[in-house]
């Protein structure tokens, strides 16, 4: 559906900053390669404790980071074989989260019918993803595909962040393409402008003319001098629970949001860049290259961007009924379908609990 990109005054649903998420989607938890064979990772999904490990194979597995006996957290155990075992007594569970072994009971021993939840997991683009919902629906949905992932015309850089807010104000930080005022001193955009807005079940899609000028848009291969404007087409979409961006063939973003509780969110970034080098030359650079753009360009506009939604929470922590005044319709858009996907998860639960019964 086709929205009006006029910008006019409109009211903050305030109650955004409290809805939870709607977990029948992936989310990205960890980088792969910081859980190796026999090792352990605790991670959290919107108040989800997970406890993600990998067997002797090599393969992951997910089980809630509680131990059905006294509680402890599975994290703190061990990997035995394809097996998590409890730190505290030994109580050892499959990946599908069933006691398999006491080791203070004989083995004729019937065990007790103690489980704990497991979770669907999957490894790709070197990211771990659970799926915290309905296992039933993790089939029928997957992570975004990322076309330029293995694409050697593409120069990838990943982006670890962590924020102290609540995941709807990234969201809207991540969508609104008028805060380059926030990044003038680092050589961001300018002079912004909606030109399109579109809204659908679970997306939200805007087009955007911004423009460009200085030694960093020079660099960045977005003008062709640094004393030159430019003005480019932006594209965002947030395909909910995650984020894509794109400027005119020259760079791509796909964000993947990691809600982890109502206070705190945490995202992993893929930056795609068109570098214009040579290929063997690209390749040769391609450490440097990297370390350049990461600490030196994305994580410092980042460090802006995080001040500003921390600053955000802390003010509605500080009074929740305060109103505030928005004029970008994306923002009320992003709102609206925020709040829509968990009604939507509550609903469906209150149905499946009612058929259950």
């Amino acid at each position: 559906m086709e929205l009006a990109t006029t910008l006019k005054s409109q009211t903050v649903q305030n109650h955004v900053r409290e809805v939870g998420i709607n977990p029948n989607y992936w989310y990205a938890v960890s980088w792969a390669n910081q859980v190796k064979v026999g090792e352990i990772k605790p991670v959290m999904i919107w108040q989800q404790p997970i406890a993600v490990y990998r067997d002797v194979n090599g393969c992951l597995h997910a089980l809630e980071d509680i131990c059905p006996h006294k509680g402890v957290a599975l994290h703190k155990g061990k990997v035995q074989g394809c097996n998590l075992a409890c730190a505290y007594h030994g109580w050892e569970f499959n990946n599908e989260g069933d006691c398999v072994g006491i080791p203070y009971l004989s083995p004729e021993q019937k065990l007790p019918r103690a489980q704990v939840r497991s979770y669907p997991i999957q490894e790709k683009y070197d990211l771990i993803w659970i799926f915290p919902g309905n296992p039933t629906l993790a089939a029928v949905c997957q992570p975004p595909d990322i076309k330029e992932f293995d694409d050697p015309e593409w120069f990838r850089v990943p982006v670890p962040a962590k924020m102290k807010a609540h995941f709807s104000i990234c969201n809207e930080n991540s969508i609104d393409v008028f805060h380059g005022f926030l990044h003038e001193n680092l050589q961001g955009w300018f002079a912004p402008a909606l030109i399109s807005l579109k809204e659908t079940e679970s997306s939200i899609r805007t087009e955007y003319q911004v423009s460009y000028k200085g030694r960093m848009a020079k660099f960045l291969g977005l003008s062709e001098r640094a004393d030159k404007v430019t003005t480019l087409s932006v594209t965002t979409e947030y395909r909910y629970p995650h984020f894509y961006s794109s400027l005119q063939g020259i760079s791509t973003l796909y964000l993947m949001r990691l809600p982890v509780g109502p206070r705190e969110t945490h995202s992993v970034a893929f930056f795609f860049f068109k570098v214009r080098l040579p290929k063997q030359l690209l390749k040769l650079l391609q450490p440097l290259l990297r370390v350049i753009l990461q600490r030196f360009v994305l994580l410092r506009f980042l460090a802006q961007d995080i001040e500003m939604m921390e600053s955000e929470q802390q003010t509605y922590l500080t009074n929740p009924q305060r109103r505030y005044v928005e004029i970008n319709p994306a923002i009320i858009a992003i709102q609206r379908l925020v709040i829509r996907q968990y009604e939507q998860f509550v609903q469906q639960s209150k149905q499946s609990q009612t058929n259950g019964n």
